[in-house]
């Protein structure tokens, strides 16, 4: 057995357990995310992140799902990684570039909130990737017994967003699971689904790929508005309301998408691995 320090944060309820890889020694952490996140023999968590020292950037950050699987990037995630490190002392820049399996990220501490610029969605088909050539946009998807229009944009990580009359009655947990793992998917998608409220509000709730639905994801916020304004039924600055919180996206006029929230530490421990 090995004791495994850590720091459960969390992201308008998008919650991590992250794991300071300059301070302890991890081993794979794939082998054991499925039993830290678990909410009843675990500690509980969405995601594990996992603080690593970088060649390319200031700091690298590993991001791996409850079902195990290492995935590219993460909204929340990445906001309280950079709170984690302006709070312990890894550094005092407002500005910290961060490496992931998307690319470099570049959050930004602010006051009480802290930004991210998310970079420029992918729109093609192919690299998102989507088995589809070309934008997908408010394309049908076939499932069983219904048919829903998706639009399909990557933050780095893929989604599929669908609009809905009323998000807070539609069966997430149902159709989530099935567009997730559509053949139309060859790495899986997140999901969302969004009711429009007005032409700068969207509500949103998410089937995130490999943890099942959660109360908020970032990049999920980002696609969601991305796919608004892209489908004329919003602009391009938005509220994004989740079931654990809010987040402003905008994508401006050079197509760079900008995520903004909250983010804290909610414990630290350690447990027996």
């Amino acid at each position: 057995m090995t004791t495994l320090h850590f720091t459960k944060m969390q992201g308008t309820g998008n919650d991590f357990i992250l794991v300071d890889g300059l301070r302890e020694r991890i081993g794979a952490p794939d082998k054991y995310a499925r039993f830290l996140c678990d909410r009843r023999f675990g500690i509980g968590a969405d995601q594990v992140l996992v603080l690593l020292a970088s060649e390319k950037a200031d700091f690298q950050m590993q991001i791996f799902n409850a079902d195990g699987s290492e995935v590219e990037m993460c909204g929340n995630g990445i906001r309280c990684f950079a709170k984690y490190l302006r709070d312990h002392g890894y550094t005092t820049k407002n500005v910290i570039r961060v490496e992931t399996m998307a690319g470099i990220m570049t959050p930004e501490v602010q006051e009480k909130e802290i930004s991210v610029d998310m970079g420029v969605p992918i729109l093609s088909g192919p690299k998102i990737p989507v088995n589809m050539d070309g934008e997908i946009i408010s394309e049908p998807i076939r499932l069983d017994k219904s048919d829903f229009l998706m639009t399909c944009v990557s933050m780095g990580n893929p989604h599929c967003v669908i609009k809905v009359p009323d998000v807070d009655t539609f069966p997430v947990e149902k159709i989530g699971p099935m567009i997730e793992s559509h053949p139309l998917f060859p790495k899986r998608t997140n999901v969302e689904f969004i009711q429009v409220l007005n032409d700068h509000e969207i509500k949103m709730r998410v089937w995130e790929r490999g943890a099942g639905e959660t109360l908020s994801c970032g990049t999920g916020a980002c696609a969601s508005t991305v796919a608004s304004a892209l489908n004329h039924w919003t602009g391009r600055n938005i509220l994004v309301h989740l079931k654990g919180g809010d987040l402003k996206v905008q994508w401006n006029e050079k197509g760079r998408v900008t995520l903004i929230g909250p983010a804290e530490e909610v414990f630290s421990g350690q447990i027996e691995i």
